[in-house]
């Protein structure tokens, strides 16, 4: 038996459907770990290294999926082509106690003809990929978890802010300040519409700016 997790119960119906007995398809129905709620979940002082933990909600299904895995005789990840799919799948192979069967397998269209073509190319996890998942939580998780109880208390309770907010609401801020700042100062911008007197050169009419008065510029 194969076994191949995927993210959505819709996906792994569709596999199911067309890939036959030889294969059971399992979901994750999202990630399976994440930081805590109850705190920052980040070590600072150690490189900051996020402490993931297993997703309450998703006990079961992971319990299901380690079941089935010890019955396979090869083991895909198939989630999703993306940096958060790369991530599950780190995470599920962590989770897995025969992680010498496991293969990653990436397609971009839910056909038998893609699928199994997938199967006959299988690959390794992109560890980039992982990184750049982690680097963004993280991230969101350091911005997010100490400033989102400010807005709680100014602005309406249940509001997140994140890596992208934060930084989005800095620059308006300063933009406002730099307006708030501006001092007015008059200033003219001389221009001058002038014409060729001498009867030797053809008449024409141009225009020019002002830019020096007694040798400082305007």
């Amino acid at each position: 038996m194969n076994l191949i997790i995927v993210e959505s119960p819709t996906k792994a119906r569709t596999l199911s459907r067309f890939l036959g007995g030889d294969y059971v398809v399992e979901a994750t129905t999202g990630h399976v770990m994440d930081l805590p709620k109850s705190k920052l979940g980040i070590v600072v002082d150690n490189n900051f290294k996020p402490e993931y933990i297993v997703v309450e909600r998703k006990k079961k299904i992971i319990d299901g999926i380690i079941s089935s895995s010890k019955k396979a005789d090869k083991i895909y990840l198939a989630t999703d082509p993306d940096r958060e799919g790369e991530a599950i799948s780190s995470h599920v192979k962590n989770m897995l106690p025969n992680s010498k069967l496991i293969k990653r397998i990436v397609f971009h269209e839910i056909t038998k003809d893609a699928v199994e073509e997938a199967i006959k190319t299988p690959g390794d996890i992109n560890e980039h990929l992982v990184d750049a998942q982690i680097g963004r939580r993280v991230l969101d998780r350091l911005v997010g978890y100490k400033l989102s109880p400010l807005l709680w208390k100014k602005v309406r309770r249940g509001l997140s802010a994140g890596r992208v907010q934060s930084v989005t609401v800095r620059l308006i801020v300063e933009r406002e300040r730099e307006i708030e700042a501006f001092k007015k100062e008059e200033y003219w911008e001389i221009y001058v519409n002038v014409k060729v007197q001498n009867p030797n050169v053809k008449s024409e009419e141009f225009i020019i700016k002002l830019i020096k008065v007694n040798g400082k510029n305007t």
